[in-house]
């Protein structure tokens, strides 16, 4: 709620979530005067360490608000989602939410384009503004009815890494954690921040026994001089290990594109999925269907063709579902009911890792 300088503020970031209050919070390992004499830079507290800063650049922070009062009762709300220990089990709160409730609108939430974005709260939780706009009467009352139990979701980072949303909702009443590929946001393609958010917010979820389901439009890892030479395979690397690592329960739907190694990566059957499933609008292939013709076809003299060719064999989830990297293809309306199934089959789940001191996560 105030300014945290020096040494203290390791103290934060050691915790697992940092929340900060807009224009009174300040993080900072040395202040703007030390910054200026040693550096001659001039900067204000705000921009060297403001919550702007932290919840949108640096990742430090996971939510501003607006005042103290707001930042209180959100955390009144958040502590809500979580067991009392590592010990004990996800809290379950009433639920008025229908296991049955199916919402027709999921069936046409993917654009009939590859190549069109949609935004994936439209699946997860929430309708998007434009679609409100559209239709005022949506469902009657105006509320959105998504895959989580109604306003269950409780985003995390929702400012950092955009182009991967994570947060705390509810099936049926049970806390769950919540993964997703954002195809508003650079196509929904995994980098560095990314995935280093991801893996972060995994782990937590692993440690307090937290079941995660996973939501996968991703094209790939972002391209790039940038992206590779700050590291993108070891931080990448952080994903796979986090998800291969988790011994909670884990529920994946495909929505449209799984391509290579990112679909590999984002809670697959490889890295011990529990529950894989795919809409019919899903593509899994190691590229989309463009690429693959340039390296495979360079030399064909109808490209068209091919590009048509490949991706009537690879763009549909079937040839994956043959292969067992699939557990079903679901109707996307469906999508609740089946969740909330597995996890009541999954509840008892106990897996455990062989034993060793810790792990080596590549950091």
């Amino acid at each position: 709620m105030g300014p945290c300088a020096g040494g203290a503020v390791y103290s934060p970031a050691l915790t697992d979530f940092t929340f900060m209050v807009r224009n009174t919070s300040h993080m900072f390992v040395t202040g703007p005067e030390v910054v200026k004499a040693v550096t001659n830079e001039h900067v204000s507290q705000e921009i060297l360490g403001g919550a702007s800063i932290h919840t949108r650049k640096t990742g430090v922070a996971h939510a501003a608000y607006a005042n103290d009062m707001v930042a209180l009762q959100r955390m009144r709300d958040f502590f809500d989602y979580l067991p009392l220990s590592n010990r004990d089990t996800v809290p379950v709160r009433p639920c008025d939410d229908p296991v049955d409730r199916q919402d027709m609108a999921l069936d046409s939430v993917i654009p009939g384009q590859s190549n069109i974005a949609y935004d994936m709260h439209e699946v997860i939780d929430r309708v998007s503004e434009e679609t409100r706009k559209k239709n005022k009467k949506l469902n009657g009352k105006g509320k959105s009815f998504k895959v989580l139990d109604w306003h269950s979701f409780f985003e995390i980072h929702a400012d950092y890494a955009r182009n991967i949303l994570v947060g705390l909702g509810r099936l049926n009443g049970g806390t769950v954690g919540v993964v997703a590929n954002q195809p508003l946001v650079s196509s929904g393609a995994l980098d560095i921040d990314a995935s280093v958010k991801a893996a972060r917010f995994i782990r937590f979820c692993d440690a307090f026994n937290i079941p995660l389901v996973t939501f996968v439009d991703v094209p790939g890892f972002m391209p790039g001089t940038a992206q590779e030479h700050a590291g993108v395979i070891r931080h990448g690397a952080k994903l796979l290990y986090a998800y291969s690592e988790a011994t909670v329960p884990k529920l994946t739907v495909i929505t449209r594109k799984a391509y290579g190694g990112a679909y590999i990566v984002m809670s697959s059957k490889h890295l011990r999925g529990d529950y894989n499933v795919a809409w019919p609008s899903a593509e899994i292939a190691v590229m989309g269907a463009a690429g693959a013709v340039e390296i495979i076809f360079r030399q064909h003299p109808d490209k068209a063709k091919m590009e048509k060719e490949y991706h009537d064999n690879f763009a549909t989830p079937l040839s994956a579902a043959r292969r067992g990297y699939l557990d079903d293809i679901i109707e996307p309306r469906t999508t609740r009911t089946r969740l909330i199934e597995q996890l009541e089959m999954l509840k008892t789940k106990s897996l455990q890792n062989p034993w060793k001191k810790h792990g080596s996560i590549p950091l």
